[in-house]
């Protein structure tokens, strides 16, 4: 022992001395250190065995475990089918996203890949069950057409409430007590212009509380250097036109307000569907039934309100509003005169250039003088092409100075004709086309006789159109 102290050695506890005196029985003769080590050798073997004998009971639990997970499969797959447990141990892992927005291609009618217990088909009855988004324009099977126009951003805003400024104040800035008493809180702005902006009266509806009455209202500013005489003046001239026309095709204007400012407020019906600018443009183009159906009621109202000594002389898709159901207005009197009084026979003529460039017609920048309701007939023409090829057949229709105006030029007199009028496989709406487009104002046809045409009565008109609804 003092020779293993001297050696810096530990003697190990009950193990090291048992083998020690088990070893000196048998009659061997040991060394002290052999004899140390062969212990400490022992004494991890154990610990080693230990551990090995943990692994085979953690084994032989996991092995067990696996078996009556493949038991528990066996037993469920005579009540479900295997595709529904795979898809309930993939839903545990990853939950599916739901689509940014709902489109009719993600609906399933004819069967789902969801779970089905005891051949249920519920989720299809509920696909049933739930009525499909209509389309924007679509032909029932007896022939008719219908429109479905929404004005998606107004009504958003107007359910949320977005516009917290105009709702908590006294109907947005500016407006004097009668505006809101007569036709409710000004709201969310649905138009701009150079006249100003137009905004949407919201006003409860006196026969039913759970619904409201809509009304635009137009606010009116004072053009560059203009006095309040001049300014006056055009607004009431502008009202006096508007107001007293009345056809389904023409917005119904019913007031002409000042706010507390002093600027003045036009207020009339107010369209849901937006403009035929906005249609065109997400649409792309339109398809003939449709387009000819806009244009006809256009034509309507143009005869309606020359026939009233009206000429419009601002025609173009921005001014021509759409209800929900695709019912078309003819709106923005602003450019507007009178060259017949209704003691008159004789229309006046009118000079000067107004509206917008690809809708002007050409006598425009060569006459002193010309026939307005000749101007107006010319830009439904104009319009009625941008609904069918979604672009403007030239920038300007003057001639040396728009190559494609002068293609237009060249292309009606020959055989082949104008490629963009061409296109139009109907031969009646090409003749008819061709007419209105006529460079000679004198030889262009009236909107009379367009709606007179073969062409014209053989349009079909949707019956919002036709009553304005």
């Amino acid at each position: 022992m003092e020779q293993i102290k001297a050696a810096g050695l530990t003697k190990p506890d009950e193990v090291t001395s048992s083998s020690s005196s088990q070893e000196q029985k048998q009659g061997h003769c040991v060394g002290t250190n052999y004899t140390t080590y062969n212990s400490r050798r022992d004494y991890k073997w154990n610990i080693v065995k230990h551990k090995y004998r943990q692994i085979r009971e953690q084994t032989s639990q996991t092995r067990k475990d696996t078996s009556d997970m493949h038991l528990l499969k066996e037993k469920l797959a005579d009540r479900v089918p295997e595709t529904a447990v795979e898809e309930a141990e993939e839903s545990a892992v990853t939950i599916p996203r739901r689509p940014s927005r709902p489109t009719r291609s993600t609906s399933k009618v004819n069967g789902t890949n969801g779970v089905s217990r005891n051949n249920s088909d519920s989720k299809d009855k509920r696909d049933d069950s739930v009525p499909a988004v209509p389309k924007r324009f679509w032909i029932d099977e007896a022939g008719d057409h219908h429109h479905y126009l929404k004005n998606a951003k107004r009504q958003e805003k107007s359910r949320t409430n977005e516009n917290k400024l105009a709702t908590d104040k006294s109907a947005g800035p500016n407006h004097s007590a009668t505006l809101v008493e007569k036709y409710g809180k000004c709201q969310e702005i649905v138009g701009r212009g150079a006249f100003g902006i137009v905004r949407v009266a919201h006003k409860a509806d006196p026969t039913d509380s759970k619904h409201e009455q809509l009304y635009a209202v137009k606010e009116f500013r004072k053009r560059p250097n203009e006095d309040g005489k001049k300014y006056s003046k055009r607004l009431n001239s502008e009202f006096c036109i508007s107001s007293s026309l009345r056809h389904p095709n023409v917005i119904h204007t019913l007031d002409l307000l000042t706010d507390a400012k002093g600027d003045y407020c036009e207020v009339m019906e107010f369209c849901a569907g937006g403009d035929l600018y906005s249609l065109v443009l997400a649409a792309g183009k339109l398809d003939c039934v449709e387009a000819d159906c806009y244009f006809l009621q256009l034509m309507r109202g143009v005869e309606y309100i020359h026939e009233m000594g009206v000429a419009h002389r601002d025609l173009k898709p921005e001014n021509l509003l759409l209800t929900n159901h695709g019912a078309l207005k003819i709106t923005d009197f602003g450019n507007g005169e009178c060259f017949r009084m209704a003691w008159e026979t004789e229309p006046h003529m009118t000079a000067g250039l107004c509206g917008s460039a690809p809708y002007i017609a050409p006598e425009e920048y060569v006459e002193k003088e010309f026939d307005p309701r000749a101007v107006d007939v010319w830009a439904c023409g104009v319009i009625y092409m941008a609904m069918r090829s979604g672009r403007h057949l030239w920038r300007i229709a003057k001639k040396g100075e728009d190559e494609f105006y002068d293609n237009y030029l060249v292309g009606r007199k020959s055989e082949e004709g104008y490629p963009p009028i061409e296109a139009m496989h109907r031969a009646r709406c090409r003749n008819v086309i061709y007419s209105i487009l006529d460079p000679a104002a004198s030889r262009r046809l009236s909107a009379h006789q367009v709606l007179n045409s073969e062409w014209g009565k053989s349009i079909k008109l949707c019956t919002a159109g036709s009553e304005g609804l």
